[in-house]
């Protein structure tokens, strides 16, 4: 498998008349299907979840249109389905193969650009009548060759989502696309390929199952530095330290965002098992949804508690984002066996997201649906948790984090302000208070209820 995760097996003890039901009717609790069986639930497994991880973009798209006003929502529409493309096209021609070909220790090799099915699989696909060597030689491998890539693929769109809702309302578009390109065809493999390529942070025993710090903190970072850049919305902060909230327009559709977010991230955790082709895998797909789930759920219930004794309401936004929270901070370690324990993961995740809002604001950095907290803070803590709760060393977490942050963080830095300088980032005053939707795409939303509407 690409990425290099070690699934400890436990066996379980049986006694009166289960174990003798389990030994009339079960196979061994570790035994394999055949290889070629193997070969097709492992598939089948990467692509199903990938395509629940392919549907986190929808879920990217709706809760930033809900969260952004009226006039930028056509403009973050069109820039999630974008950074959706740009991310599979640049995966394709060079991040795959800085991530995963030939790594060095710091990097993967450019010959694997330009992804191409396996030569047994081209073999095997262009016989007339299939030999056995022929099938041997691609069952072998575990599993589908583009199964792997696509899985890989939509954990890249993944990241740059993050970028898009903080810098909403007040960024160009090309530049943001731009942005995009580096970040997903160049940052964010060369760091991936440290721990899931078996790079450097790999043998030191660096542990991030899923991609909390992987994913979700390097589009935290890209966001931050992005942020602190090209600077807050016209009117958020007052000269006098005083916050204007701005609120979103719909936050029913922010909130069906964050439901189909929580749906695809049991394809996001459940298929980093990497394989569905023993009772073993199976058991720990199936650990790894439940751990989601709780972690998800204590987010949301942590939040609704902590805005209610802090602003004595509850903030719809920030339960919100307590979910996410949750669902990030899982993400390094949801292969806990005990449950309970991706409930404080997840429960603290929630009180982060609660907490680092104000904080943001204080600072004036303006991230408009909230993914700084979620994605990078609560991404920083559920690599930690690991070492506190799994099996990893809370010493090389630290590491890893803190690598993992200096290069994101310091590769966007200059990668902004390259844009900055040159193209310039950020639209005109005027432009901001007419809406990017107008400006960038000369259309709307919500043409019925825009200034322009006619009643027929």
């Amino acid at each position: 498998m690409t990425m290099i995760k070690k699934l400890s097996k436990n066996a379980g003890k049986i006694t009166g008349l289960g174990a003798v039901l389990a030994l009339a009717f079960s196979a061994p609790a570790h035994a394999e299907v055949s290889a070629e069986t193997g070969y097709i639930l492992n598939t089948f497994s990467f692509l199903v979840n990938g395509a629940l991880v392919m549907w986190m973009a929808a879920g990217f798209a709706m809760l930033e249109s809900g969260l952004v006003r009226s006039k930028n929502t056509a403009t973050i529409c069109l820039k999630n389905i974008a950074l959706y493309s740009i991310a599979g096209l640049m995966f394709y021609l060079v991040g795959y193969g800085l991530m995963y070909t030939d790594v060095s220790g710091y990097i993967g090799s450019l010959a694997g650009a330009f992804y191409n099915p396996s030569d047994a699989e081209l073999a095997l696909l262009g016989a007339e009548e299939a030999t056995a060597e022929q099938v041997a030689a691609v069952v072998g491998n575990g599993y589908s060759v583009a199964s792997d890539w696509f899985f890989q693929m939509v954990f890249v769109a993944t990241a740059a989502s993050i970028v898009s809702g903080t810098l909403a309302e007040r960024i160009k578009l090309w530049p943001f696309l731009i942005f995009t390109i580096v970040l997903t065809g160049i940052i964010y493999p060369i760091q991936g390929s440290w721990t899931w390529g078996g790079g450097w942070l790999s043998e030191m025993g660096f542990s991030d199952f899923a991609g909390s710090s992987i994913v979700h903190s390097v589009g935290g970072w890209a966001a931050l530095v992005g942020a602190i850049i090209l600077g807050s919305r016209r009117g958020k902060y007052g000269k006098d330290g005083s916050i204007h909230p701005m609120p979103g327009a719909n936050l029913p559709l922010a909130t069906l965002g964050t439901f189909i977010l929580w749906l695809g991230w049991f394809g996001f955790n459940g298929g980093s098992v990497l394989a569905l082709d023993s009772a073993a895998n199976a058991t720990w797909m199936a650990i790894v949804f439940t751990n989601t789930n709780l972690a998800a759920a204590a987010g949301v219930v942590v939040a609704m508690i902590l805005t209610q004794l802090i602003y004595k309401k509850i903030d719809l936004t920030m339960s919100l984002n307590g979910a996410i929270g949750g669902l990030v901070a899982i993400t390094a370690g949801p292969d806990l066996t005990n449950h309970f324990l991706s409930i404080i993961v997840g429960g603290i995740g929630g009180v982060l997201v609660v907490v680092s809002v104000p904080v943001l604001d204080k600072l004036k950095i303006d991230d408009v649906v909230g993914a700084i907290p979620a994605h990078l803070v609560c991404g920083i803590w559920g690599t930690l948790a690991v070492g506190i709760f799994g099996a990893g060393d809370i010493g090389t977490q630290i590491i890893g984090i803190l690598a993992i942050g200096a290069f994101a963080a310091g590769t966007s830095t200059i990668l902004w302000l390259a844009l900055k300088f040159t193209v310039g980032i950020r639209v005109h005053e005027e432009d901001e208070m007419l809406g990017l939707d107008k400006v960038e795409l000369g259309m709307e939303a919500y043409p019925e209820f825009g200034s322009g509407s006619q009643t027929i």
